[in-house]
This record gives structure tokens, sequence and C-alpha cells, in this order.
């Protein structure tokens, strides 16, 4: 049996990709196991889903503190008292500082509502359709300094209809990410997915692509 790999959750919302985790660490055989979620919204209803299959959960309110760095050193403080081996940010809506990046390198994930490097930042979905794009999707990047810049691990491709609507674009998206998160997340918890130093995301000891692994629909 392969060790746990203790992995924290950072949310702001609903927590509809922890939720996808959480039934992901159910799986026979799957060493990841969500020990904490910690969220700066004590109204994120993805803290009931924690607590709903319990697990610990803590609230910082950045609004308590004096600025991002002081928030960013308390928010370190807390992931680190569970002891994380990697911290996933699952729909988290703040930007964080270098100093976090940093302390995490290498051990922090995040996904991203389009196919990366394309439409980083928000709004994703109406801007595919207004670009009249025929593709869409998702991707798990590792975090660096740069926002949604990060070296990509795995892609979900889906096809843009002639008749959708952001919603209808975004549903098909978010399917995705409730398969490539959780895939990631154990690739992580398994010791197959290490980033190097100069910034090559591996699997199982592979070079990938600059694309990531690519799951296409």
């Amino acid at each position: 049996m392969p060790r746990t790999c203790n992995v924290v959750v950072l949310l702001s919302g609903t927590g509809s990709n922890l939720q996808a985790l959480l039934d992901s660490s159910q799986a026979p055989g799957n060493p990841a196991q969500i020990s904490a979620v910690v969220s700066n919204r004590a109204d994120a209803y993805g803290l009931q889903r924690a607590e709903a299959a319990g697990v610990p959960t803590a609230v910082l309110s950045h609004t308590d503190y004096d600025g991002r760095d002081a928030f960013d050193a308390a928010l370190i403080s807390a992931i680190d008292g569970y002891s994380p081996d990697l911290v996933v940010l699952a729909g988290f809506m703040r930007i964080l500082t270098p100093g976090f990046v940093r302390h995490y390198q290498g051990r922090l994930l995040n996904i991203h509502p389009s196919l990366l490097p394309q439409y980083k930042g928000l709004h994703t979905h109406r801007r595919v359709l207004e670009a009249g794009d025929a593709e869409h999707g998702c991707t798990v990047h590792f975090v660096t300094e740069e926002l949604d810049g990060g070296p990509l691990v795995v892609q979900a491709v889906v096809p843009v209809d002639s008749g959708d609507t952001p919603d209808t674009l975004a549903h098909r998206v978010h399917a995705q990410e409730h398969q490539i998160y959780p895939l990631a997340v154990r690739w992580f918890a398994e010791g197959r997915l290490t980033l190097a130093g100069s910034g090559q995301v591996h699997l199982d000891g592979q070079p990938l692509p600059a694309t990531g692994h690519v799951i296409r629909h």
C-alpha cells in the first residue's frame, strides 16, 4: 500500500472540484488523502462538503489582514499545520504572493478553465465563444509566480458546438475538470508526477510536452 499523500485544498466557492477530489480519494489504492480544506470565505459551500466528509476545515478571511503578504503568511502557517505533501487550489479566488508560491514550489497545483496558455484570467468561456474557437477545455498546472502560467500537467479538450452559450460550454468544461484534477492529484500522490528544478514536468520519469498530457473528447 503506497504511503498516504496529505492534500490540503484551498477554495472560495462551491467546491465542486473538491467534491470530485473527495470522491476520488475513496477509490481503492488511491494514496491521496484530503487532510484539510481552507477557505478565505466563511460562507463557501465547499466547507460544508468538507465537513460532510469529515475533513477538518479552517477559515482565514483576507479582510482580517493588513495586505496580501500578511494574509499569505497566515495562510502558510495554517496550511503547514496539516503537514501537506500537496496543496491544491480549487477555485481559490486570491492572487497568491511570490513568497507563498515559492514556499510550495513543486507541490502546488491549480486548475484553470481554458487550454492554457490561451485565455489566462477570467471569463474564459465567453472569450472562447467571442473568438470563434473550435475547441475549449481545462488545464491542470503547477503554480508559479506568473498567474495561470505554470508548467502544464494535463489538459482536457472539448469541441465548441455551434449553439453553445457560456453556460453550456462551462457545464461541459466543468465535467472535464472533475475528471482531470483527481487524475493529476493521484499521479502526484503516487509519486508519478514531479516538477524538476528546470520547470520541466515529468510523468513516470519521462518529460511531458509543453501542452502536458492531452485528453481529447
